[in-house]
This record gives structure tokens, C-alpha cells and sequence, in this order.
């Protein structure tokens, strides 16, 4: 590099530098932001030496600052130039794109909740997939095309969550959601005649809101597919139950976060989200009517069969 490149790079790196304080308060803050996360991948993971008043914690929060304030003043012109261009980045997504300041505010709100309220998800458990019982009746009974199961759907949104404001990506979500209390407030559970299985269709459960759990099942799916959801029922032996997808890891985050702080919070307050991930790494979040909450718990966990409605 000649003396004249080099001194136009020392121009150009004395025009981008922050005076102080100012550097000194972001590299704080960016400590911050990281250490968090961080903090809480650590805490869950190791071993709880149940040190008075829990010092191990404390020290374990002390090293982190100290260690990544130290990485960060090392790099701290190239940190700032990059924040400086993600600054620029989210201007612009904010005001002429889909990705500004709220969202990133959003996605970080949601993966620090999920993170410490969350620690042990549910994992997928099929041991054995058996065929599904009844298969050929239950596709006919999830109506999603019939009008009133799609105009029941639509009502369910209307009345439910239609005043949330932000979260314009997750608007399927949060409306299968509606749908979901909608049933889950009205379902009556009502055995099937003696000595015989009886499989209602949705629109027939849609009169009483009254049946077994095949029944529940049924109408679920078919009003969760009847607003673009995908719906799928698990067979466990004894009990049929709905799921709908959720997505991936990221869309999981999101949703943990909207049914405990948004949308559930009273039902799910202090409980944790269960679900399952397939084979394709697709997340499936539990809809059961034993639950008051999307993603409550269980009612039978081994998986015999699995029916996905698309």
C-alpha cells in the first residue's frame, strides 16, 4: 500500500470514527445485547453448583461482560462500521421495506423469551407409525371448502385477537389462533354411541359443539386449513388430537412469544409450549382440546400415526 492509499484509509477511517463517549456507549450496549443471550444458553446448560445466592451466576455474568467488552474494543472500528451500515440497512427497511427497527425489536424480544421460558421443548417421539384408523372418514369430515365451516372460521377471527397490532407476517398464525379459542371455549365433550365409532363431519359438530376428541379433531382441522393453516391429526391409540404448523425455529420464537405475552397470557402464564418436529424439521404446535392455550401440554405423548391435511 503506498503512503497515499494509506493515508486516504486513515482519512476515510478518522471521518467514520465516533468521538467519546459515544463509542465507549454503544460497544456498552451491544455488551449487553450479546451477554444476555448468551447468559442464558450457559445458565441452562451447565451444571447448578447451588452456590449461595448464587454466586456461580453472578460470576459467570461478571466473566462474560468483561471477556466480550474486551473482544469488542479490539474490533470496536470495524463493530461500529458495520453497525453504522446496519443502521443505514434499517432506515431505509423501515420506512421503503418489510425489515426495519421493529422488527429486529420483535425477532430479539422473541428469541430471549423463548430462550429462558422455554429450555426443554418438546422433541418428536414417533416410535411407530401404524395406519392411521379410520383415514378415508376423517378426510371426508375436515369440510374446509363447506361455507359454514369457512364462514364459523372467519367469524372466529373477527371476534379474537383482530385488534393485534405489528406481527403482519404472522397474521395466519395469530388468526388460527382465534380459531382455536373459538372452539376451545365452546367444545362440550360428549362420548360416541356405545359400541360404536362415530365420526362427525365438521359442519355436524358445528350445531352442537359437542363430541369426542375425533370429533374436535375433525372440526379443528378443517377450520384452521379453511383460513390457509396446515392442520394434521395425531393418532396416539386411544385419543386424536390436532396440530397446526408452525413453521421452522425462527416462526417457533414468534409464536412461543405471541401466545405467552400477546395472545394467552393469563392460560399459559409459568407453563411451557409443547409441540413436535418432524422428520423435515418442521415444527407442530399442539391444539388439543385438553389445552387452554396453543401448545399446551399433552394428553398422550407416543405418536402411532400422523394425518397431515394439505
Amino acid at each position: 500500500m503506498t503512503q497515499k492509499e494509506t493515508t486516504t484509509f486513515q482519512q476515510f477511517k478518522e471521518k467514520l470514527r465516533i468521538k467519546k463517549p459515544w463509542d465507549s456507549i454503544i460497544i456498552l450496549v451491544l455488551n449487553i445485547l450479546i451477554t444476555i443471550p448468551v447468559f442464558i444458553i450457559l445458565h441452562q446448560n451447565l451444571i447448578d453448583p447451588e452456590w449461595a445466592f448464587n454466586l456461580d451466576r453472578i460470576f459467570i455474568v461478571v466473566v462474560l461482560i468483561v471477556v466480550i467488552q474486551l473482544v469488542l474494543q479490539l474490533l470496536k472500528t470495524v463493530i461500529i462500521i458495520c453497525i453504522f451500515l446496519y443502521l443505514i440497512a434499517l432506515v431505509y427497511g423501515s420506512f421503503f421495506g418489510e425489515y426495519g427497527f421493529k422488527a429486529v425489536f420483535e425477532d430479539y424480544q422473541a428469541m430471549i423469551y423463548t430462550m429462558s421460558a422455554n429450555p426443554n421443548p418438546q422433541d418428536i417421539i414417533i416410535s411407530k407409525l401404524l395406519p392411521f384408523p379410520n383415514k378415508s372418514e376423517i378426510i371426508d369430515a375436515v369440510e374446509y371448502n363447506n361455507p359454514r365451516v369457512r364462514n364459523f372460521a372467519l367469524s372466529a377471527t373477527t371476534k379474537y385477537f383482530k385488534d393485534v397490532k405489528g406481527y403482519r407476517e404472522q397474521r395466519k398464525m395469530i388468526q388460527c389462533f382465534a380459531v382455536f379459542k373459538e372452539i376451545r371455549d365452546r367444545w362440550n365433550y360428549v362420548n360416541d354411541p356405545k359400541g360404536r365409532e362415530y365420526i362427525a363431519y365438521a359442519s355436524e359438530s358445528l350445531q352442537h359443539f359437542s363430541g369426542d376428541c375425533d370429533d374436535h379433531a375433525i372440526l379443528m382441522s378443517a377450520c384452521i386449513r379453511a383460513i390457509g393453516g396446515t392442520p394434521r391429526i395425531i393418532h396416539t391409540g386411544g385419543h386424536l388430537y390436532p396440530e397446526m404448523l408452525v413453521g421452522n425455529k425462527a416462526d417457533l420464537e414468534i409464536a412461543i412469544y405471541l401466545i405467552k405475552e400477546v395472545l394467552f397470557v393469563n392460560e399459559s402464564r409459568g407453563k411451557e409450549i409443547h409441540y413436535h418436529i418432524d422428520e423435515r424439521g418442521q415444527i407442530w404446535l399442539n391444539l388439543d382440546y385438553t389445552a387452554t392455550y396453543p401448545g399446551g401440554p399433552f394428553m398422550s405423548e407416543e405418536i402411532l400415526g400422523a394425518l397431515t391435511l394439505n
